[in-house]
């Protein structure tokens, strides 16, 4: 699990593809620090586990279904990445609840200044949008931003100087794509709410508006 909270910018040295996988080599310094073989680290959201150490930085292998559901695979040598270790168990929540399972992939449509801040309207897929609500949060490039509006095709949010200067996100502009990781809480909550076909309700069926306000809800 993270929080969404980039430790360090880090760039790619290589990216080895196979038939349908690949091999990223990542070159870390801050992050790089106490990672083991077998650790996870999100990079540009993505969680990935180490499977090789060097002093300069690490390796990971990425499956085909990462591939298909991240921008992972339009990276080259040099691209800079947003890095972070996984949550220590004693460490400080900065940000919110990711998962590093990216959701799909969202297109920057716009982005301007305004005062000290950053704003970016995000186009995103409805399979994602579907659990992006006005000030709920959401992983941009594995980066906790609070969404600040929403709309039928995409969302808002509005970034500080902090954010825009140590991640990639202030370097990017209109037609880049990103990787989005929406709020884990919304997709058990629905699921929670419809169970899948066969499963045993205990002869309820789904639970509907009508139900929640029959018990007091």
């Amino acid at each position: 699990m993270f929080t969404g909270i980039v430790e360090e910018v880090g760039r790619i040295r290589s990216l080895r593809r196979g038939a349908r996988s690949a091999v990223l080599s990542v070159e870390a310094r801050k992050v790089r620090q106490g990672l083991a073989l077998g650790d996870s680290v999100a990079v540009n959201g993505v969680c990935l586990t180490v499977t090789s150490l060097d002093p300069g930085g690490f390796t990971a292998d990425v499956m085909h279904e990462t591939l298909d559901r991240s921008t992972l695979g339009e990276l080259v040598p040099g691209s800079p990445v947003d890095l972070e270790r996984a949550m220590a168990a004693d460490g400080r929540f900065g940000g919110h609840i990711v998962s590093g399972h990216i959701d799909g992939v969202g297109t920057i449509r716009a982005s301007w200044r305004d005062d000290n801040a950053v704003w970016y309207t995000v186009a995103a897929p409805p399979a994602v949008l579907r659990y992006v609500v006005e000030k709920g949060s959401i992983a941009i490039d594995g980066i906790s931003l609070t969404v600040a509006a929403v709309t039928d095709s995409g969302f808002s949010v509005s970034v500080i100087p902090h954010t825009a200067a140590s991640t990639i996100l202030g370097g990017k502009g209109p037609g880049d794509r990103v990787d989005l990781d929406a709020d884990i809480i919304g997709k058990y909550v629905e699921k929670l709410l419809r169970p899948q076909a066969g499963a045993d309700t205990g002869g309820r069926g789904d639970i509907t508006l009508d139900f929640l306000a029959e018990h007091g809800f």
